[in-house]
Formats: structure tokens, sequence, C-alpha cells
């Protein structure tokens, strides 16, 4: 159902204890009074760890919560200690046991116990937000002793500990988070009210907390004054919203910001003559795709698997890449670097010929027209319109005639969880580092429902 490339490089910033893969630089000179300030396009839909699924949330969450596990600093490749100081798993890995360091506190100063631990995996399973697939094979969860939380799994689940990582099982203050709305029962995606309480506080054991935030403005964490583990550089994070790239850059050469998550390729060679700035450049799993609802109603001609193939075979998978330096086509779903991918020597080769054939076959051999919707959004340095536009010229040779659809990032995101987007482009940036979350893609997971793949319409080798 979809095409996709995977971006193999782009600039980021090691923010306090997380890696934010990006397009991104920073002025060499130290803010005064240790603030940092951040220019990037906001997308955010809650500040809520169990319901929050978008960027500016994700990476806010990341450094004002906790989680029971974590990635070291410097690698993707094992998982350590955080909250937990220790754990194992049953012989059949079907129960997990944690112990829990008796050190911490929420920045209110409560100290955290299993009780919230239980509180808050049941609390974000039960709300069925957008992360709530992460807990889809967590059986139950309890407190033996104020120290100890046991998790059983309803199914083996080899990337349990790598899903442990997310910050959708982030650990929440129980006290506060009840004081203001919270519940965990198996009705809370009706009873929990904490959604809006959890715009304006935090209630986390993070090395930072939410000062303030305004909408499409700005977003200010501060250090988190009870942090059990080592302060954080900066007193203060300021997260300031600048949509478009080429006024990230004139802010950051004004000295109006530190940092800038949103430069694209093109500007990289003038931002590396300016000896005040410095460009970080690394790998990233990030994939752009197109996507073809099954639903005719919403796809028309592109409904057809023939006519999908077509497409694929369409598309100018070399010129693409150089709209995303550094980036290589996967020879599957699963990016190039990852566990169990293919390389770039099994991946599709554009054949012009090929394309226009399978639509003589499918009943199109004068082409057709369609509408490709995609998000007004800049994501790791790629303008997906820029990409938007060179699918668009792809087609065209073949007979497709694609009008462009643009929209911002919230309303087309909404759309597409809804099952009403019928051609699009996107990008996908792993939940958890596994080759498991790929399959988010197949018929009968989100990815495949969305576009109306369903398990009963794929070949039974495929579900197997």
């Amino acid at each position: 159902m979809s095409i996709r490339f995977n971006g193999r490089r782009s600039i980021t910033l090691l923010l306090v204890i997380i890696t934010i893969l990006a397009l991104s630089l920073t002025a060499a000179h130290a803010q005064d009074e240790k603030v940092l300030v951040i220019g990037a396009a906001e997308y955010l839909d809650s500040l809520d760890p169990a319901r929050s699924y978008s960027p500016t949330g994700i990476t806010t969450l990341q450094v004002t919560y906790d989680t029971l596990v974590t990635f070291p600093a410097d690698a993707v490749d094992k998982v350590v200690p955080r909250l937990a100081k220790s754990w194992e798993a049953s012989a059949d890995g079907m129960t997990y046991t944690f112990h829990l360091r008796d050190d911490v506190k929420f920045s209110d100063g409560t100290p955290m116990t299993s009780d919230d631990v239980v509180f808050s995996f049941n609390r974000f399973k039960n709300i069925k937000g957008n992360p709530s697939f992460f807990s889809a094979t967590t059986d139950s969860v309890t407190a033996t002793d104020p120290t100890t939380v046991v998790i059983k799994l309803n199914a083996a689940d080899p990337a349990f500990l790598v899903k442990l990582c997310a910050w959708a099982f982030s650990v929440v203050n129980k006290k506060q988070v009840t004081a203001n709305g919270g519940a965990d029962a198996a009705d809370a995606d009706k009873t929990d009210k904490a959604e809006a309480y959890l715009a304006t506080a935090s209630a986390g054991s993070g090395p930072y907390m939410l000062e303030s935030y305004e909408k499409e403005s700005q977003l200010i964490i501060v250090r988190n004054p009870n942090y059990w583990g080592t302060a954080p550089f900066y007193d203060k994070v300021i997260f300031q919203n600048i949509p478009e790239a080429a006024a990230q850059k004139v802010a950051l050469e004004a000295g109006d910001i530190d940092i800038a998550l949103g430069i694209t390729p093109d500007q990289v060679d003038a931002i590396n003559k300016d000896e005040g700035l410095e460009v970080y450049l690394t790998g990233s799993f990030t994939i752009h795709y197109l996507a073809m609802n099954r639903d005719k109603n919403l796809s028309g001609p592109l409904a057809d698997p023939k006519v999908e193939l077509a497409v694929r075979y369409a598309l100018d998978y070399e010129g693409l890449s150089k709209l995303v330096p550094g980036s290589k086509t996967p020879g599957s779903l699963l990016p190039i670097g990852m566990f169990a991918a293919y390389g770039s020597d099994k991946a599709i080769k554009r054949d012009v010929a090929k394309a226009k054939s399978l639509l003589a076959e499918a009943g199109y051999p004068d082409g057709f027209e369609t509408t490709l919707a995609y998000p007004t959004y800049t994501v790791e340095g790629t303008n997906i319109e820029t990409l938007a536009q060179k699918v668009q010229s792809d087609l065209a040779e073949v007979g497709i005639k694609a009008k462009l659809e643009p929209s911002d990032i919230g309303t087309f995101i909404d759309k597409a969880r809804a099952g009403q987007q019928g051609f699009f482009q996107l990008w996908w940036q792993p939940d958890y580092l596994d080759p498991d979350n790929y399959l988010y893609f197949l018929p009968g997971r989100n990815g495949g429902t969305r576009v109306n793949w369903l398990e009963k319409d794929a070949e039974k080798s495929l579900l197997d």
C-alpha cells in the first residue's frame, strides 16, 4: 500500500537526555543565564503522556517525565535502567518484575512509588489514546510492595523493553493527576479529565518541568528542583514556533534563537560559511512514503493494486533521493540500517515503460486524474511539498495527472487517522527501534487499516 525511501542523514541536537533527529544548527556562543532558545515548527496535539503523538509533544515529554528504562545517551542497541534500577523476566518472557529506585521525587516533591507506575500504565492503556497500541501486549500491572512492579503480558513481545523506553510509558504523579481529573479505570477513555491540566503543568520526575505553553507561539520548560539525577545544564529551554526554514535561519543568524530544527539542505552550504554556526549530522530511520487507499470512493483508480504497482515504477527514486541528501531507497518497508532490512540493491528501479504497460492492463492507457494530499511541514530538513511536486512531475510522465492538495499538519493527520485520505504523501519515524514497529503498515494493523487495507483483502501467505 505504500512506496518509500528513507533518509540516512540529518542534523541533530543532543538536548539533555534525548536526541532529536532533525536538521538543526546551533550558535557557537553561550546564552546568558543559561537559557536555550530553539526554533522549530510546532506540531503539538497534547502534553499528556497517555495521549500525545506529535513531535513537539514527545520532545517535551521526554525531558519532563521519566520511564522505567531508557537507551544510553550514545546508543540504541541496548536498554538500561532509569526509574527501575533492575528487572528480570520469566523464562517464558511473559512476566517482567521491575525493582524501582527509592530516591525519586516528582517535580512537586512527592516520592515516586510502585502505585504511581501502576496508575500510569493502567491510565495509559485505558484512555485508549493515539499511542495506546504500545500497551497492546500488556495484560496486567500490579505492585507487590512500594518498590516492586510486576507486569504480565498477554502475548510474547520481544520488543517489550524497547517499547517501555517510549514517552507513552512515562510515570506520572498519581496524587497530582487524580487531584486534577485523572482516572485509570477501564472507562478512563470517558472519565479521565486531566489532559487540560497537563497542558499547564507537568506531573513527572524528569530533569525539567513545564512552565508555560502558548499554542503556536512558544513552550517553556524549566529545571525541576526536585530532580533525582544530575541537574541539566540549562535553567530554562524555550521552544519558539517558527514554521518556515527561512525564518529560522534569519532568527539564528540574528541571535534570536540558539538552535534551528527545520533548516533545509539547500541552506547548509551558506550556514557552514558562518564561523559562529555549526551544523550537526547523524543517521535517521525516517522514511518518506506514498499511500493509496483501497476504498475506490477515496482514491479511484489507485485502489487497484495494479495501478499502485504502476505508480511504484513511475517514480524517479534517484531524483527523489537528491531532495533528501544522504537518503537511500530501501528494498523493503524497513529502513536501511535496521536489523533484517534489505539494502538498496533490492530496491525497485524506475521503469516508465513498465508503468505505462501496467496502467494499460488496468484499463487506463491514457492515464487518469487524481489528487495527491500532503501536509505543509518540514521534517528533518526535508520539505514535504518539494517531494510532492517531484512525485507530481514523475507521475505526469506516465499519464497520471495529480493535483496537489496541501493542508496544515493537524488537519492532515486527523483525516489520515480517520481513514479518509485517498492518495497521500507522509513520513514515518519509528515509535520504537525494532523491526516489529514497521508491521504497522500491514493489513489489519493501524497503518493498513487507515487506508482500508484489511486482513480479509490480503493474501493468506502474507498474514501467515
